[in-house]
């Protein structure tokens, strides 16, 4: 059965979210799955396919914040994964399996000279800061404004700045959540994304303070802007000069490509943050880099500079399903994903041609995602306002009427096992959608 009628207070889904709500302070423990007035609760996937509580299947285009790149339950993953739990699932030793996916990793990408294990895309990002703290000796960080890098207090500053904060001519740092200390705010330089300049003014300025600049490639926040080749130069020269440790966040973007988006871009940073792809469906992050900063991780037969432990930190089912998912990701394979990506995001702006929406299909490689409403210069105007949240949410609630599963924020991914027809489907919903919302006279962001 594909598609059905969203939102439906009778539905298992529904049913599910309330007695949720009893035991789980909103329902649930993880915002991304929040949907108003309830999310669709999944009970199994297969390729591109997700079926929820209520049978009720759809093509699955966010496949788990972009980390199944091969779908649900692929085949290679499952075995490897079956043969890893019958060994054992977690030993307080290490296995060969840690070594074998990081040998894997650091033959991908030529920066990758270590790597350090652990459980989240945000523990990545904190790991790789505090690496950066230990091995420079100083407290500040820099991140760019409006551009999200996990859950952790110096990377949430200026997350969702309101106008009153954007500042005049530089960005003034604000904490995210409520009862960050202000201590937290002093030690982020918060940077104005792809102004070049401005940003180049402000790191000059505090360069003797600075451990890390931490930019991601292709945020998500920010409508999939890409940051500009002069921005990235600028940001190696000066971290370069000033012996400031330049981290790239690659939880998402490293599946543009056998190197990331990173080797695209022609960009080598001293740290990279990894994530999602690199653990066949399961929790993993990932620092890797330059051996002198990945040394802050070494106990040695001492204490480590930087001491790093966690229970599950180089977890073998984990492990071993990540090395089947990577392996399966031959150049061949990218450059498959890649292609059925552009197709995907050239579908949809025709949709927007065909429709006469203002808006646009941005995105790189497997990685799409859909703008609505004009978009004036400035990276300021992608932001999430809770107008355009809105309006989004209609769309994304029409698309799972009609056989889609998309992020409210439509954002999506493409799996190897797609195919164009998948792409079509969801050009066809997006279509119905707009045309929809055209004779409702619904305003666009």
């Amino acid at each position: 059965m594909a598609g059905g009628r969203y939102p439906d207070p009778d539905s298992r889904s529904a049913q599910l979210h309330r007695r949720a709500q009893q035991v789980l302070p909103g329902g649930n423990s993880r915002l991304t799955v929040s949907m108003s007035p309830y999310p669709v609760y999944a009970r199994q996937g297969a390729g591109f396919r997700l079926v929820d509580e209520d049978g009720v299947e759809r093509i699955d285009f966010y496949n788990n914040a972009t980390s199944l790149i091969h779908g649900h339950a692929h085949p290679a993953i499952v075995e490897a994964v079956t043969a890893q739990i019958a060994r054992g699932t977690a030993f307080a030793h290490p296995t060969e399996a840690e070594i074998a996916l990081a040998e894997l990793l650091c033959a991908r990408a030529p920066g990758f000279e270590q790597v350090r294990f652990c459980n989240s895309g945000t523990e990545a990002v904190m790991n790789a800061i505090k690496a950066a703290r230990a091995f420079t000796g100083r407290p500040r960080i820099a991140k760019c404004e409006g551009v999200y890098h996990g859950s952790y207090d110096p990377v949430e500053v200026s997350l969702d700045s309101p106008p009153s904060a954007w500042g005049v001519p530089d960005p003034l740092p604000v904490a995210y959540a409520r009862g960050t200390p202000p201590g937290v705010l002093q030690g982020v330089v918060v940077l104005p994304f792809n102004d070049t300049e401005r940003s180049r003014a402000l790191l000059e300025a505090a360069a003797g303070e600075l451990a890390a600049v931490v930019i991601d490639l292709l945020p998500s926040r920010l409508g999939m802007e890409l940051a500009s080749p002069e921005f990235l130069a600028m940001l190696r020269e000066v971290t370069r000069r000033h012996g400031i440790v330049l981290i790239v966040d690659e939880v998402i973007s490293f599946r543009s490509g056998p190197t990331g988006l990173q080797g695209v871009l022609g960009v080598q940073p001293d740290l990279t943050a990894l994530g999602k792809i690199i653990g066949g469906g399961f929790p993993v992050g990932a620092v890797a880099g330059r051996r002198e900063i990945m040394a802050m991780f070494d106990a040695g037969a001492g204490k480590a500079p930087l001491p790093h432990a966690g229970t599950y930190n180089g977890n073998p089912v984990t492990m071993v399903a990540g090395r089947a998912a990577m392996e399966l990701l031959t150049p061949d394979a990218f450059a498959a994903l890649n292609a059925l990506g552009e197709h995907t995001r050239a579908l949809l702006e025709a949709v927007l041609r065909e429709t006469g929406t203002p808006g646009a299909a941005a995105g790189v490689g497997s990685l799409f995602m859909l703008r609505l409403g004009a978009a004036p210069p400035g990276y300021r105007s992608q932001y999430p306002t809770p107008e355009r949240q809105a309006r989004k949410l209609a769309l994304a609630q029409h698309l799972l009427d009609h056989g889609i599963a998309m992020n409210p924020s439509l954002m999506g991914a493409i799996s190897t096992p797609m195919t164009p027809a998948q792409p079509a489907a969801l050009a066809a919903a997006v279509r119905s959608g707009l045309a929809q919302a055209a004779a409702q006279a619904l305003p666009l962001p």
